[in-house]
């Protein structure tokens, strides 16, 4: 054993939690022996990679115990491989644009108190996130994490986001995503509080960096079922509404997915203010919408509207009514909510009122 080394015996213990270890590091491990037979709990091998501490198994021969040998590469390999990538040079760059990001998120208010996340997937397993219980305007890269894709933290100080689950999925289903951002703007939350989506093909930059829009059914945040709700979407649309919560925007880098969040608010937000001027909405044609869906693939860009086989219940003009802002989600925008099936029940029945009373006149 090197100097300065210090090695604690724990081969006497048939299980090997998470005390065990914070006693043996607080008690200047660095390296902990351990039997072959014994079992150590997810969240000791967990602490000990963040801590860099290498877990080595003694293994019995003839009734005695062989000198330590090596854990599997799995447990203290990865340590030190992932202490350096976390403070890599791209990752120090990485922490720095996430905490611009989560500044720009709380300046435009879409995120309140400690609302919000972001991560950025700076390896095949290994994912960058803001943490729990943190204001985005108060983010600083000492608060930045480290997880594994399956949400394990691997390295930072203060505890990961409960809400990285959706983040993970995400980049799960889409290899494409390299980076995540979940808010709540107030304009597109109000769309995905009330079941509703955008109409499309009236400004350009939402055809080109947006388009159509999903909107997931509602689940309790920071459960691996909400997690799950995008996954229908998240292949064909890089924004999602979140049901009753937000939205999620995913990108090639932390910042354009705030782009597309900033894109989609003002979008909703312009709609808003032009459907009270009490004139109708124009709209791009057909023909100049399939221009802007040409330089939408040409970016590479996902939008629905690009498979062929899915055209019909697709178009690219879906303003359905005359100076509506709010539709009904079709097939490929999403599930339709209780809400917005009631809505359409209403405005049947408000149809056929009108037409009664109409055809009534007229008789008269």
């Amino acid at each position: 054993m090197k100097s300065g080394e210090k090695s604690i015996d724990l081969g006497g213990r048939k299980l090997i939690a998470m005390r065990d270890v914070q006693d043996a590091v607080t008690a200047g491990a660095t390296s902990i022996a351990v039997a072959a037979s014994s079992v150590v709990t997810p969240s000791a091998r967990d602490f000990l990679q963040q801590h860099g501490i290498e877990l080595v198994t003694e293994k019995a021969a003839g009734g005695s115990q062989q000198a330590a040998q090596p854990a599997t590469a799995a447990v203290a390999a990865p340590a030190a491989v992932n202490r350096r990538l976390f403070s890599s040079p791209e990752a120090e760059a990485i922490k720095k644009e996430i905490c611009a990001v989560g500044r720009k998120l709380w300046m435009r208010q879409f995120v309140d108190g400690n609302g919000g996340n972001i991560s950025y997937r700076i390896g095949p397993n290994e994912v960058l996130c803001s943490p729990t219980l943190v204001s985005k305007y108060d983010l600083t890269p000492d608060d930045i994490g480290m997880t594994d894709i399956e949400g394990v933290q691997i390295a930072g100080a203060k505890p990961r986001t409960s809400e990285l689950l959706l983040h993970l999925e995400i980049y799960k289903a889409v290899p494409e995503a390299k980076a995540v951002v979940h808010c709540h703007p107030p304009h597109a939350t109000a769309y995905a509080i009330t079941g509703r989506v955008p109409p499309n093909l009236i400004i350009p930059e939402f055809e080109v960096f947006v388009g159509k829009v999903a909107v997931s059914p509602y689940e309790t945040p920071g459960t691996q079922a909400f997690a799950e709700t995008v996954l229908p979407y998240v292949k064909t649309h890089n924004t999602v509404l979140l049901s009753n919560h937000g939205i999620v925007c995913w990108a090639d880098t932390v910042t354009h997915a705030e782009w597309y969040a900033e894109v989609l608010e003002t979008y909703c937000w312009t709609l808003l203010i032009a459907s009270q001027l009490g004139v109708p909405i124009s709209q791009i044609s057909e023909k100049q919408g399939d221009d802007l869906l040409a330089i939408k693939k040409k970016l590479g860009l996902p939008d629905i509207r690009f498979d062929a086989s899915r055209m019909k219940e697709c178009q690219l003009s879906d303003l359905e009514v005359p100076g509506s802002i709010a539709l009904a989600p079709t097939p490929c925008d999403g599930p339709r909510s209780r809400s917005a099936s009631a809505s359409d029940g209403d405005l049947e029945s408000l149809v056929k009122s009108v037409t009664d009373a109409v055809m009534d006149a007229m008789g008269k």
